[in-house]
């Protein structure tokens, strides 16, 4: 069979391996497929390119890859459980790096459609596949610590945009000094680069041996109504009432934080004029990332020792003060760009804390045999928000702009209509409750899932 040393079976580690060399194979893919955070550096280059651009068109192309990222993911996770994380990676790497180029293609021709077709379908699917593959392995690795082990795996896709924006913007003016079609070239730059750098994650990553766990781990952690030592099956979890609950509290979680970061360079700059430049505009973007990738580390950890439900209880309350107050912050009103920073920080750790927590909470609900394939389904509300999020921002920005009305009188708007979306996110999560017996799995010594030939 063709690369064969793709199959599940080729990357089962030998004894004696150790479980923390496995995160960095986890962040080799998601600190690259997070450059879609950085996407905002694009927006303005990309209206300059071309002026018949609208910014909800441009803002489509971030859409289009969250809506395919939770697509691919919902698609492909029961497969990933088969195949195994090698696989999907390789996968993940090819369709990312691809898509930079597709979308290089067309932004030389100045066709939307070509770079909706790279960065957007192709990409988003590279996206959804690098985004779940290393999940289930982690949480493999680490049974006595799932929320660590899903905050390991997902805050390299929060801080991606630590390196893709100052890389991007680096790249841009570079080719633009040299006289070359600089977002082309940065474009097919950044293929090549994350498609080599992806390579060491796919040739790294390893699962553990059918049976394995932690040196001294009974097998049963910190004790919860919430957490079942029994499994569900991804085709029953779906029709449960929980998940459809996490859909909900992932979908508002993600359309508010996305309300901040899909326009977090033109946002500052608009709510600051004349005070924010450009350059700190990027600056801006990259200190929101850390704050993203920190907090998946520090709430999916937190949420070890307090819970999912009470971590998500502690991400709507705080988050519906923050974005209340949030356009207070703005020049005519109190005009603090620190407090605005601060308020948006918190906010962003928040938003990246509750990708994180999630896998664990399907783990505590749903048991860990298809936790990757279940993970897959319910991004489908981070599509769902990726396109909801931007069209409310950009939609009542182009109404605002229309009507020769300042954008700055837009945010208010903006940031309070995601605050009564954290609200629902909070009914939400009070009413979940541990999923019923007569969906468990009858048969709970299962095996691993084996790799189709």
């Amino acid at each position: 069979m063709a690369f064969a040393f793709l199959d599940r079976d080729r990357s089962v580690a030998s004894p004696g391996y150790s479980r923390w060399l496995v995160p960095p194979a986890a962040l080799a893919i998601h600190l690259s497929i997070g450059q879609v955070y950085a996407f905002s550096v694009f927006k303005n280059p990309l209206l300059a390119l071309d002026k018949s651009w609208s910014l909800k068109e441009v803002g489509y192309i971030f859409s289009i890859a969250i809506l395919f990222l939770g697509l691919s993911a919902a698609l492909f996770g029961a497969w990933l459980e088969k195949a195994g994380p090698r696989r999907a990676m390789f996968y993940s790497a090819l369709c990312f790096g691809a898509g930079f180029c597709i979308a290089s293609a067309g932004a030389t021709f100045h066709s939307l459609t070509l770079i909706y077709l790279g960065y957007g379908v192709l990409g988003g699917i590279g996206l959804g596949l690098g985004y779940i593959s290393p999940v289930s392995t982690l949480i493999k690795w680490f049974p006595d610590r799932p929320g660590l082990a899903t905050g390991l795996a997902i805050m390299g896709f929060g801080g991606g945009a630590m390196i893709g924006g100052p890389l991007g913007n680096q790249l841009m003016a570079h080719f633009k000094a040299a006289g070359q079609p600089s977002i082309p070239y940065t474009w097919i730059t950044m293929g090549v680069l994350y498609f080599i750098f992806m390579m060491f994650g796919v040739f790294t990553i390893r699962v553990p041996q059918e049976g394995w766990k932690p040196a001294g781990w009974s097998g049963h952690n910190k004790a919860s109504a919430l957490i079942s030592t029994h499994n569900v099956d991804v085709h029953h979890a779906w029709r449960t009432p929980q998940f459809w609950l996490l859909w909900i509290i992932l979908f508002t979680n993600v359309t508010a934080g996305i309300g901040i970061l899909e326009q977090a360079a033109p946002m500052i700059q608009d709510l600051f004029k004349g005070v924010v430049t450009p350059t700190a505009a990027v600056g801006f973007v990259g200190l929101l990332s850390i704050f993203n990738m920190a907090g998946r580390f520090f709430w999916a950890s937190t949420s070890d020792w307090i819970g999912r439900k009470a971590t998500y209880f502690i991400f709507f309350t705080l988050g519906m003060i923050l974005y209340f107050f949030m356009p207070m912050t703005r020049l005519g009103q109190l005009g603090s760009v620190n407090l605005f920073v601060i308020i948006a920080a918190i906010a962003l750790s928040m938003y990246g804390g509750g990708f994180a927590t999630i896998p664990a909470y399907l783990k505590d609900l749903f048991g860990g045999y298809n936790v990757s394939a279940i993970h897959g389904r319910l991004l489908t509300a981070w599509s769902a928000a990726g396109i909801i999020g931007p069209l409310i921002v950009n939609g009542i920005l182009d109404s605002y702009v229309a009507a020769h009305r300042a954008k700055t009188d837009a945010y208010p708007l903006i940031l309070h209509i995601m605050c009564g979306l954290l609200a629902i996110g909070f009914l939400a999560n009070l009413l979940v409750r541990p999923v019923a017996e007569k969906y468990w799995l009858a048969d709970q010594n299962l095996p691993e899932p084996q790799a189709s030939h």
